[in-house]
């Protein structure tokens, strides 16, 4: 298999750099950068026919992937996650064609092992052997135990509210765990101070360009498993936002390749009323989101006060004809005995947001309850037990 990629370009300022170099945001403006690739050439090599006989992980798109030679690649076997159909859920709520795709199915059981395997493995290619990262749990865990297969250095910088089984995880990978006092910002701010004055490459979300090409499998796997017909909304638990816009890139790419038409589903981002700051952004018209204070959610996942990538969230949003709605922790905590119970998926406090905020946006006449929907349930509740309340009444 050949990759087809061909250079990086910032997704503000369009400057184009060198593949073949590290880079992490756009040297000219600061920005998120993206893989672009040659997909003329790609879609001679990769089509839907070839598709049915390759291995069900996320590698098998590996022409419109940023690793090129495949030994370089660092795989648990991650993504091509089930996606099921919810009918006893969808008969509860009145929605008649529900879907969840259920990424708690990946190696650490979470969706952050799509990017992390990608972000890594190319690193790696790039020559680089240390790596750190801010995390609130589960893109910590991932990256220890993708550098444990590796044989790579880790460090992870967590709050010190973040759930205690990533924080275990990450201890048993062998990775250096730093808990910090305070939120995954300021876990952020040390992880590049250590970063900077260790010689460490961060994989913050959306500070490299290769944690969304491994998340835009996501949105290759929802067509490809729809038989090349996208649903008609995506509902999604939104902190630092890589799958929203890892999925938008993918339906491009697609579209480009011939595999799909110009429609497009609905992105519908998600957040708690505790830590919203797409939400606030989406509502007032603006371009980027500022800051939230002080967030608190028991999604430790979506408990993320300022997303670098917020104007790509935004702009996901409105050419979808999407929206941004919040949720209560009252409301995860319901949604997710629901889900568990009528599906038999334990899902996680940010999974379960995702059912909570299609109840609103179903109310509100957003999205249709005929409509095929997807849930994106992006990781296991068995991380969750300190902070999910069960109430066997």
């Amino acid at each position: 298999m050949k990759s087809y990629l061909t250079h990086l370009e910032c997704t503000k300022c369009g400057e184009i750099f060198s593949c073949d170099d590290v880079h992490q945001t756009c040297p000219a403006c600061g920005k998120v950068l993206y893989a672009k690739y040659d997909l003329k050439g790609a879609k001679q090599d990769l089509n839907k026919a070839i598709l049915k006989n390759r291995t069900p992980n996320m590698w098998r798109y590996f022409e419109v992937m940023p690793i090129k030679k495949e030994a370089n690649i660092i795989s648990l076997g991650e993504g091509f996650t089930p996606l099921l159909k919810a009918t006893n859920l969808g008969k509860h709520i009145g929605c008649s064609d529900l879907f969840i795709k259920d990424e708690g199915a990946n190696p650490t059981g979470s969706f952050k092992d799509r990017g992390i395997s990608a972000a890594i493995s190319k690193a790696k290619e790039l020559g680089k052997e240390k790596f750190s990262i801010p995390s609130a749990g589960n893109a910590g865990s991932s990256m220890a135990a993708y550098c444990a297969k590796g044989g790579l250095l880790a460090k992870v910088f967590m709050p010190k509210d973040a759930p205690e089984p990533n924080k275990n995880e990450c201890i048993l990978y062998g990775a250096n765990l730093n808990v910090v006092d305070g939120f995954i910002n300021d876990a952020g701010k040390l992880s590049k101070e250590v970063s900077s004055r260790e010689g460490l490459f961060d994989v913050s979300t959306l500070k490299e360009p290769y944690r969304a090409e491994g998340k835009k499998t996501m949105g290759y796997e929802l067509a490809e498993q729809f038989n090349w017909e996208l649903p008609d909304s995506i509902v999604y638990p939104t902190g630092g936002g890589t799958g929203i816009v890892g999925m938008w890139k993918a339906f491009d790419e697609m579209e480009k390749m011939g595999w799909i038409g110009s429609s497009r589903p609905k992105m519908i981002c998600v957040q708690s009323e505790g830590c919203a700051p797409i939400v606030r952004a989406f509502v007032n018209g603006d371009e980027h989101a500022s800051p939230w204070e002080n967030p608190e959610t028991i999604a430790a996942g979506i408990r993320v006060p300022v997303a670098i990538g917020d104007y790509l969230i935004l702009q996901a949003l409105r050419e979808s004809l999407g929206t941004a709605v919040t949720v209560s922790d009252k409301e995860i905590q319901d949604s997710l005995k629901q889900i568990t119970s009528f599906e038999g998926i334990f899902a996680c406090p940010e999974g379960a947001a995702t059912l909570a905020g299609l109840k609103k946006v179903v109310a509100d006449g957003i999205v249709s309850p005929d409509e095929k929907i997807v849930l994106m349930n992006t990781g296991t509740g068995l991380k969750y037990l300190d902070a999910i309340q069960i109430n066997n009444s």
